[in-house]
C-alpha cells in the first residue's frame, strides 16, 4: 500500500505547544485516502533553538559521548553542558507528547536521527576538526549512536506500545564525505574521501541496533543518487532519495535496490499551484511512476513507495533538514503527498 510519511521537522519556535503538533500530525495522517497508509512521526521543532536541531537532537541519543555549542556548530565535549541538557530536554518534551497523542496508537511510527556519517562531518572534535577526520573518533560517534538508536526505540515503544516503529536515519552528506569534498577547520584542504567499504561498516552498526530493537530502517540521502549502494550494501529496509529530473543512469541504481528487495522512500518538492486548477498533483505522481516504469519495474511495486515531502529550503539537499513556513503549509504538503499516493495507488493496480 503506497504510503505516505514525514522526517519529522514541524513549524514552531520557543514556546510552541508540542503535543498539539504531534495531534495534527497523527490526526492528518490518520486521514489519507482509503487505499494509501499514513506512517506518523515523532516531530521536532527545531525552530526552538540549538538543542531542538537534528544534530543536537541526535547527540543527546549519543551515551558516553559529551557535546556542547562551538562556533560552527555542535563539538564534542569533555563533559555534558547547559547546551546537551537543553537537548536532552526538548527530545524528553517530544516522547512525552507522543505518549499522551499516542495513546492507544497502533500502526508504523516514525523517529528521524541523524546518520553517523553526517553527524561527523557536523560535529568538530572538542580541539580540533570534524569528527570525520579522526577514525577513532568517527568508531567512537558509530557505536555510541548504535547504542542510542536502540535505546529510543525502545522508549518510543514503551511510551506507544503498539508502534511499529521506522528509524529514519538522515544522511545528506553521505555522497559528499564519500567525495572528500568536505573542507577542513581551516578552510584551506579538504578532507579525506572515506571509501565505499568504510561507509557501509559506518552505517551497518547503526542499521543492525535498530533491526535488533525490532524496528525497520531507511536511510535518506537527498538528492545524491550515489549514496543509494552504501545504504542497500550496509542492510537498509528502505533509502530515501530526493526526486529530480529523469536521469536513466540514477534510475537504474534505484531499480537495482528494488530489485534487491529496498524499498523506495520519495522525497517529492511542493506542488506547483494554478490559480484555476490547483495543485499540479499529476505532475508529482509523474516524477515517481513514469521513470519508474520507463526503467522497466513492475508497477504493481508502486505499492511500497513510501512518500514524503521535500521542504523549499534544506542542509546538504536532506528532504528534513527545511521545513514549511506555517503549520497550515506543511499540513497542506501532507494532505497533498496524501492525493498524489492515491494516484500511484491507481496506477499500480492499472
Amino acid at each position: 500500500m503506497t504510503a505516505v510519511s514525514g522526517l519529522g521537522p514541524w513549524p514552531g519556535g520557543e514556546g510552541a505547544d508540542v503535543l498539539e503538533a504531534q495531534l495534527t500530525v497523527l490526526g492528518d495522517l490518520a486521514a489519507v485516502p482509503t487505499g494509501v497508509r499514513g506512517v506518523p512521526f515523532l516531530v521536532q521543532l527545531p525552530g526552538r533553538g540549538p538543542g531542538a536541531d537534528a544534530t543536537g537532537r541526535t547527540a543527546a541519543l549519543l551515551p558516553g559521548l559529551a557535546a556542547e555549542r562551538g562556533p560552527h556548530g555542535w563539538k564534542r565535549a569533555d563533559h555534558g553542558g547547559a547546551d546537551l541538557r537543553r537537548a536532552e530536554a526538548y527530545l524528553r518534551e517530544d516522547v512525552e507528547a507522543l505518549a499522551i497523542a499516542g495513546a492507544g496508537y497502533a500502526g508504523p511510527l516514525a523517529v528521524t536521527v541523524t546518520g553517523p556519517w553526517t553527524l561527523a562531518a557536523e560535529v568538530y572534535l572538542a580541539r580540533g576538526d570534524r569528527v570525520l577526520s579522526d577514525r577513532g573518533a568517527v568508531r567512537e560517534v558509530v557505536e555510541a549512536l548504535a547504542a542510542g538508536v536502540a535505546e529510543h526505540v525502545a522508549q518510543v515503544r514503551r511510551q506507544v506500545p503498539g508502534a511499529d516503529v521506522v528509524v529514519q536515519v538522515d544522511e545528506p552528506l553521505l555522497a559528499q564525505v564519500g567525495a572528500g569534498v568536505l573542507p577542513t577547520f581551516s578552510g584551506y584542504s579538504r578532507l579525506r574521501a572515506v571509501p565505499g567499504p568504510d561507509l557501509v561498516d559506518g552505517l551497518r552498526p547503526v542499521l543492525d541496533a535498530a533491526r535488533a530493537a525490532s524496528a525497520s530502517t531507511v536511510v535518506h540521502v537527498g538528492p545524491a543518487w550515489v549514496g543509494v549502494a552504501p545504504v542497500v550494501l550496509a542492510g537498509a529496509d528502505a533509502v530515501g532519495l530526493t526526486l529530480g529530473a529523469w536521469d536513466e543512469r540514477s534510475w537504474e541504481t534505484v531499480a537495482r535496490a528494488v530489485e534487491r528487495g529496498v524499498r523506495l522512500w520519495a522525497a517529492l518538492p511542493p506542488a506547483k499551484v494554478s490559480q484555476c486548477a490547483g495543485p499540479a498533483l499529476g505532475e508529482l505522481a509523474d516524477l515517481v511512476s513514469v521513470p519508474w516504469r520507463r526503467i522497466g519495474l513492475g508497477l504493481p511495486a508502486l505499492d511500497d513507495v513510501t512518500l514524503l515531502g521535500a521542504p523549499r529550503s534544506g542542509v546538504g539537499g536532506g528532504p528534513g533538514r527545511g521545513v514549511a513556513d506555517t503549520p497550515d503549509e506543511h499540513r497542506a504538503l501532507l494532505a497533498n503527498l496524501g492525493r498524489v499516493a492515491d494516484v500511484l495507488a491507481e496506477r499500480a493496480h492499472a
